[in-house]
């Protein structure tokens, strides 16, 4: 076959996620972590006092912060509904990059799934559940047979470092989706740049045949 038809072929031939829906399916995926980054954002403010800075916190600024999160936790059930299709269409990205997975897919976009499932698991279990306690002030029960009990400025702090978490998470999987672009981009740079100089080597080939048979012509 003519290599030039072969490098033809090539082009169409490329690895999934460069395509249409591939690129439909990262975006949906970068929307909602960017959307949760927002959100974890705009309490950084709240979050700050308690984590990074060493002056003495007043109880005062307790107070406020737990008015903050009583009224987070007491908003209307749309609010937490439109979060809750935003994880889903999280997934559902995931799910239609990984769907006949190529090896870039397997590497970059199945870390970062692991990455996206710990990120709801810390939702649930510390930042969910901290609201709920905060919203019934109940801090220093014991749960179960444990005897260890959490003060209200503790679990404060707890639900801080688990914002800061999340964060770091979500900011995890954009650089992985940022490094499966990058190396799917350079792979296909370096798969044109081959079948070019492959379609440079056959014309240079025949146009030195084309040559010596002339040559020989002229001998004759």
């Amino acid at each position: 076959m003519d290599p030039a038809k072969i490098a033809m072929f090539r082009t169409y031939d490329k690895p999934k996620g460069q395509g249409g829906s591939g690129s439909f399916a990262t975006f949906m995926i970068i929307a909602p972590v960017s959307f949760f980054l927002g959100m974890l954002f705009s309490s950084f403010p709240y979050d700050y006092p308690l984590l990074w800075t060493t002056d003495v916190t007043p109880d005062s600024y307790y107070d406020l912060l737990e008015t903050h999160l009583r009224f987070m936790h007491a908003s209307p059930p749309i609010i937490p509904r439109i979060l809750h299709i935003a994880i889903s269409i999280g997934f559902m990205g995931f799910f239609i990059k990984l769907f006949k997975p190529s090896e870039a897919n397997l590497l970059f976009d199945g870390a970062s799934l692991v990455l996206y499932v710990v990120g709801v698991v810390v939702y649930i279990t510390n930042i969910v559940k901290g609201l709920r306690i905060v919203t019934l002030g109940v801090y220093s029960i014991p749960e179960g047979n444990s005897e260890l009990a959490v003060g209200r400025e503790d679990s404060l702090r707890v639900m801080a470092a688990s914002n800061t978490i999340l964060a770091l998470i979500l900011v995890g999987v954009l650089v992985l989706q940022a490094g499966q672009w990058y190396a799917e981009r350079s792979a296909q740079h370096e798969s044109e740049s081959f079948e070019k100089e492959q379609v440079e080597k056959a014309a240079t080939k025949k146009t030195g045949g084309h040559v010596t048979r002339s040559a020989s012509k002229k001998k004759q």
